[in-house]
């Protein structure tokens, strides 16, 4: 049975690395992002016919909908949804952060999560075999967030309790759903986000560190990883990190 995945944010970064291993591995890979010419590049260095390029914002109930109604459409099954797609927003003190800053990464981190993870959930309760695999793209922030990050850290806190509810709900349905936490993984945001701060990343003690970083390719094979794995077992957390970056005690 030809096993089909969709990688949300899959324009760019972790999301790119991850469809294009994914497509390498032989699943037939849906790519979803705002961007259709991301998407296409993402497309063109994966083997030809595995891949599917849908233009959504997982932000809007509407774009989602129509995307996983594609899928099933043309597929008629989904095996695999990695829920990839994030936004950082600003880096501000807590004091400071705007409502419109802190309504923009929660529609794309927590709600544009849920919102895949339902439609994906739907099909796969529904299709014959029934059962699939939902992997969560949480964050070192997830369990212990960096200064200034409010908007992040409280979405990726909140992807760990949705990753948990679901993993819950899905085992009668043969639907695993699992976490993986990633950190300073060498993709365009982690980039932007250093250039930005030439004197290094901010840390709890004030001081400023340029963080060591890991090849992307590492964290799309962890993907691939457990999207292999046979439903009834699963990764419920797996963290993988650049060995020497500050995580615990964020030093």
């Amino acid at each position: 049975m030809n096993k089909v995945a969709l990688v949300t944010g899959a324009g760019s970064g972790i999301g790119r690395a991850s469809a294009i291993a994914l497509a390498e591995a032989g699943f037939t890979t849906v790519l979803l992002g705002r961007k259709r010419e991301t998407l296409d590049e993402t497309a063109s260095q994966a083997p030809n016919g595995r891949t599917l390029a849908i233009a959504a914002d997982v932000g809007k109930e509407s774009d989602v909908t129509a995307a996983f109604d594609t899928v099933r459409e043309k597929f008629g099954r989904l095996d695999v949804l990695f829920n990839n797609a994030g936004a950082f927003g600003p880096t501000v003190p807590f004091e400071e952060l705007g409502k419109e800053d802190w309504d923009a990464v929660v529609a794309v981190n927590l709600t544009g999560a849920f919102l895949c993870a339902r439609a994906a959930y739907r099909i796969m309760k529904d299709q014959t075999p029934m059962g699939g695999r939902i992997i969560n793209n949480g964050s070192i922030a997830a369990y212990a967030p960096r200064p200034h990050t409010a908007p992040y850290a409280a979405t990726k806190h909140g992807i760990s309790g949705l990753t948990k509810l679901i993993a819950l709900e899905g085992r009668k349905y043969d639907i695993a759903c699992g976490q993986i936490d990633i950190g300073n993984a060498t993709t365009e945001m982690i980039s932007n986000i250093t250039s930005r701060r030439s004197a290094g990343m901010l840390q709890a003690d004030g001081s400023r560190v340029m963080e060591p970083q890991m090849d992307v390719v590492h964290t799309a094979s962890a993907v691939v990883y457990m999207a292999q794995l046979p439903l009834d077992t699963n990764v419920q957390f797996l963290t993988i990190m650049a060995t020497k970056m500050p995580y615990l005690g964020r030093g």
